[in-house]
């Protein structure tokens, strides 16, 4: 299917999938699956070079990316992210984590650049569109990265890539369980930017504040104004007004706190949407009804949408990558762990199902 302004694709644990509106211009329709049966983990499109990208977490075969560069209608096989040969001595001999690509959790694509963030927490960049991959050794043999905790995983992974459209060599990057990073070189160097979280809710009390245990799900910039980030932590929810530098907290809102996406308007920096779940002890929907937080005056207040989501015996959970709004700020899209996808044209206020019977999924992304 050729890429237009109003495509969706959606990675799930058997595929690649694309949603598009119907002929009609009423409804949503879906595609047949790129790689059926394949487990898609992440999905980038770089608009400059008229590419999409496609990684692929195939157990036993290894980590696969393959590259389309003419809308998903054929796709070929490009280099993987992976690690150099783990020092035999010196002071990274003994590092407990292992020095192999579990899992590629984060892609984005920067002018000239494609990012790739990993499992365990490697950050890779291409400038060759995929051809090869670096690794950001400044980042990866930090020091700090030997305290950094697994969250979800038994390692750190880097699950979110902000690249400043102002700047591209300005990078944020949130990682489970490392905290914030940013680089303002191009991956030369890095600090971390952490300031103001709380990892109160499973830290001893002389750690809660340290910045590089923290757990944050996912972060968000508004890309009109790329310096208000919003933030899904572990323990709450978070924004920042000076490009990540320093957090406020956000009072959680009804009806939870705790979830894994947030997605920033593109335009609004007052706006945000976050998909909450009862606790990280129950990650389903709080009394199984499934909604959406919005928020338009900048956490200050929150709505929970529902119309159209399943108002009850819902027990779907909202991966980090799972919500995704469109650049027109209206267009909003949402999948669950159990193949359920919604799909909004009015920013949230009601939802369509799309389906109920897509395999799991990881990643929604529209181009």
């Amino acid at each position: 299917m050729a890429a237009s302004s109003q495509t969706l694709c959606i990675g799930t644990r058997k595929g690649l999938f694309t949603a598009s509106r119907a002929a009609s211009g009423h409804g949503w329709r879906l595609g047949a699956p790129h790689f059926p049966g394949e487990p898609v983990t992440q999905f980038a499109a770089d608009p400059a070079a008229g590419a999409w990208y496609a990684a692929l977490r195939m157990g036993h075969f290894g980590i696969k990316l393959r590259k389309s560069v003419d809308g998903g209608s054929s796709w070929q096989e490009v280099a993987a992210p992976a690690f150099p040969v783990k020092p035999a001595d010196g002071p990274w001999k003994d590092d407990p984590t292992p020095w192999a690509v579990d899992m590629v959790w984060a892609l984005e694509a920067a002018p000239g650049r494609l990012w790739a963030g990993c499992l365990p927490a490697g950050l890779f960049s291409s400038d060759d569109g995929g051809a090869s991959w670096q690794l950001a050794d400044s980042l990866w043999r930090r020091p700090e990265r030997l305290e950094w905790l697994g969250g979800g995983y038994d390692h750190a992974g880097i699950h979110t890539i902000l690249v400043d459209p102002r700047d591209s060599a300005h990078v944020t990057i949130a990682i489970s369980c490392g905290g914030v990073w940013q680089t303002r070189d191009g991956g030369e160097s890095w600090h971390s930017t952490s300031s103001g979280m709380d990892a109160g809710a499973y830290m001893p009390p002389e750690r809660r504040y340290d910045p590089n245990i923290q757990d944050v799900h996912r972060i968000d910039h508004c890309r009109a104004q790329p310096d208000v980030l919003w933030c899904q932590h572990h323990c709450g929810l978070y924004r920042s007004v000076d490009g990540g530098m320093h957090w406020q907290a956000i009072a959680a809102p009804a009806p939870s706190g705790f979830g894994f996406p947030v997605v920033a308007h593109p335009g609004d920096p007052q706006r945000a949407w976050f998909a909450p779940a009862h606790s990280d002890a129950r990650r389903m929907p709080v009394d199984g009804r499934l909604v959406v937080n919005e928020t338009r005056d900048g956490g200050a207040s929150f709505e929970a949408h529902g119309y159209g989501l399943p108002p009850r015996d819902a027990y779907h959970l909202i991966y980090r990558h799972a919500l995704a709004v469109a650049e027109d700020g209206q267009t909003l899209a949402m999948g669950s762990t159990t193949g359920g996808l919604w799909i909004s044209d009015d920013a949230d206020a009601s939802w369509h199902c799309v389906s109920r019977d897509l395999p799991p999924i990881a990643v929604l992304r529209w181009v």
